[in-house]
């Protein structure tokens, strides 16, 4: 089977700390690698994954708030440093070119390669990325700006192709969310799901005040939307130990790890 897995770089929430960075991940399909958010740290991440940073030609960002997105402009600045002429492909929530422009303008003039912002509408659920190997579609998220998950599905190739067929696997990204059950159809089996659980049952009305979900509203996303897998990130940093949020998730769906950085997860396995 062909490789299809995901590499945690950060799973921390708005303020880093010692134990977590910001949000970013790596997506391996068949060695083609995605990035998804980029928070400040990432590319030392990527270093200490011993993924080299001129592997990626497309990344996608969730929203622009900056546990999400402070890492661009240093990570494109180290892709001019390594020579890079190949094109970098950003899709993001309009105005992260307008946000994001200006800054290359300013610190990475001279770049060799050209950085192409698509800008996506992040109400709808839509096909924006297709090669070979996956597609891409956007997720409709519920918080305090503009904000979009993921689902990428791969493409079974010719010589996988069975009686029965061979499923595709598929891997869905859910960031900074309040509990959105709308979602559920769009993600329907996906193999495996990473879900926001930035509080515990001890701070529902944090969760509603600042859009975010819960450990447990996440295992109730997994459990509806029959996940195989689910990974909960982007804890808040009043959690020193983010077990009690894994044993919230897991009393809705078993079938839950802990995001941190470093994981590397198997999709489909």
């Amino acid at each position: 089977m062909e490789t299809f897995e995901v590499t945690i770089l950060g799973c921390g929430s708005a303020l880093p700390t010692m134990r977590h960075l910001g949000t970013s991940q790596i997506v391996n399909i068949r060695n083609k690698y995605f990035m998804v958010d980029c928070s400040e740290g990432t590319q030392l991440q990527l270093r200490k994954s011993k993924v080299h940073l001129n592997r990626i030609n497309t990344i996608f960002i969730s929203h622009l708030h900056g546990d999400h997105c402070f890492g661009l402009p240093g990570y494109i600045s180290s892709l001019g440093m390594l020579g890079r002429t190949a094109p970098l492909h950003i899709y993001g929530p309009v105005d992260i070119e307008r946000v994001f422009r200006p800054q290359l303008d300013y610190f990475c003039n001279g770049l060799e390669f050209e950085v192409v912002f698509h800008e996506i509408d992040t109400t709808k659920a839509a096909l924006i990325y297709e090669d070979k190997s996956l597609t891409v579609e956007t997720i409709p998220l519920r918080h305090r700006v503009a904000c979009c998950g993921y689902l990428l599905k791969e493409k079974v190739p010719n010589s996988e192709r069975t009686t029965p067929p061979t499923p595709a696997r598929s891997y869905a990204f859910c960031s900074d969310t309040a509990y959105t059950p709308s979602i559920v159809p769009l993600i329907k089996d996906v193999d495996l799901l990473y879900h926001e659980a930035t509080y515990g049952d001890d701070c529902q009305d944090l969760a509603k005040k600042y859009f975010h979900s819960t450990a447990r509203e996440a295992g109730r996303i997994a459990l509806d939307a029959h996940a195989g897998k689910l990974v909960i990130g982007h804890y808040s940093q009043r959690y020193t130990n983010e077990q009690v949020l894994l044993e919230e998730a897991r009393t809705v769906f078993p079938n839950t790890l802990l995001a941190e950085e470093g994981l590397t997860i198997e999709v489909g396995r």
